[in-house]
């Protein structure tokens, strides 16, 4: 990685632009304030709303409790340009120039903060009622349909499409979920935390099919590679997203090979003065000993801090947060903390069967990760325990009645 020109963060003439509107843009800009830049900030939105927070999208936005998700930020007292309605095209380092649909905007520091996109399904472009739930059109398109209790087919049994079907029994619609692994959350979690989900959907009245390949969608229904034909009012499509960087082609950032933008760890890029945070970027972990690409909430929160300390140049800061998430489902609040794939031991919490328990991951006794359904002082206590590096006793750890901090082995 290039070392990015660090001078004087209060310096009036230096320009920063951020292209991206998401929270990773927005906090980006407020980062900079707090930490006391002075100079000129301007935000790039490709979408026309007010900068928004995503996670209510498929909760209060789509079930109609709230109108919008816009963040309590005074761009205007803040000193920031919020262009909006302007999408990146491309970008010339060697010129310092950001291409947008209105034109080339001139920067000195370039934060990349794009965020992702969802991955369509194929063969369903242009098919009448096939949706996707990621912006805030798409969730305002998806109200009305909630509203009249379509019977509703989504595909995928990911984070999102828990969630989204979650809010359609809420307003009761008729639900069926179509997953091609063998259980939900196969990508994400081992198949005995995931198994046990699968009863969550029965419970909350929904049909999971697992093993169940989409043929093809027409209007009206959805035909599985078994011959099953599904009725369908409407089709919400949840397999996943992909860092949103197809317009840096030919920039020379340096992309990995999920098109995400390959930081360092202090969220430098392959580019001089070009930086990335947030859904787009990956990032080289010290505490995992592996290359991060992280699509949630809480790192689009976090990185903007280490990239605005950067900006600034005064403390070089680096970037290796512990992971976390949330997801509501099926009237559980379902956390994670950490990242458990190099773990080499794991440690049940309460029976996975039941309404609480805790999921902890090992890796030579000490805590790395830990799934916990409806045990939010567990997953306090761990996040610190895993931040901390602390050894923990595997038999005391399996005790649900004691607590996570005193289940320490030193």
């Amino acid at each position: 990685m290039s070392e990015q020109t660090a001078q004087g963060g209060t310096s009036a003439g230096r320009r920063v632009v951020v292209a991206g509107a998401g929270m990773a843009g927005v906090q980006t800009a407020v980062a900079l304030r707090e930490q006391g830049f002075k100079g000129p900030v301007t935000v790039i939105g490709a979408e026309p709303h007010q900068p928004y927070d995503r996670p209510p999208l498929s909760k209060a936005v789509l079930l109609g409790k709230a109108e919008d998700s816009a963040f309590d930020v005074d761009f205007e007292s803040l000193g920031v340009d919020l262009r909006l309605g302007c999408e990146a095209l491309g970008l010339r380092p060697a010129e310092h120039e950001l291409d947008t649909e209105q034109g080339p905007v001139p920067y000195d520091v370039l934060v990349l903060a794009t965020g992702a996109e969802p991955i369509t399904l194929p063969g369903t472009e242009g098919v009448p009622g096939v949706h996707l739930l990621r912006t805030l059109d798409d969730a305002e398109r998806l109200r009305p349909v909630l509203a009249r209790q379509h019977e509703i087919v989504v595909v995928g049994a990911g984070w999102i499409g828990a969630e989204f079907a979650t809010a359609a029994r809420e307003a009761g619609c008729a639900v069926t979920v179509v997953e091609a692994a063998d259980r939900p959350l196969a990508g994400a979690l081992p198949a005995e935390v995931a198994a046990p989900m699968a009863a969550w959907y029965a419970d909350a009245g929904a049909d999971l099919r697992t093993h169940a390949r989409v043929e093809r969608v027409e209007p009206g229904a959805v035909l599985l590679a078994d011959g099953t034909r599904l009725a369908a009012g409407a089709v919400v499509v949840g397999i996943g997203a992909r860092p949103a960087t197809a317009w840096l082609a030919g920039s020379g950032v340096a992309l990995g090979p999920h098109g995400d933008v390959l930081a360092d760890d202090r969220l430098r890029t392959s580019v001089e003065d070009v930086y990335a945070v947030g859904d787009c970027a990956s990032f080289p972990s010290a505490r995992y000993g592996e290359r991060l690409l992280v699509h949630h909430w809480d790192n689009a929160l976090q990185g903007p801090r280490t990239v605005a300390a950067n900006i600034l140049g005064e403390t070089p800061a680096l970037y290796d947060p512990v992971p976390y998430f949330w997801s509501e489902q099926f009237g559980r609040f379902v956390q994670y903390a950490g990242h458990h794939a190099a773990a080499d031991r794991m440690v049940r919490r309460g029976d996975l069967q039941g309404p609480a328990w805790t999921v902890c991951w090992l890796r030579e006794d000490h805590l790395v990760a830990l799934l916990a359904v409806g045990r939010p002082r567990d997953l306090a206590q761990g996040r610190r325990l895993i931040e901390a590096g602390r050894r923990m006793d595997a038999e005391a750890l399996a005790d649900p009645a004691k607590p996570l901090k005193d289940s320490t082995a030193d």
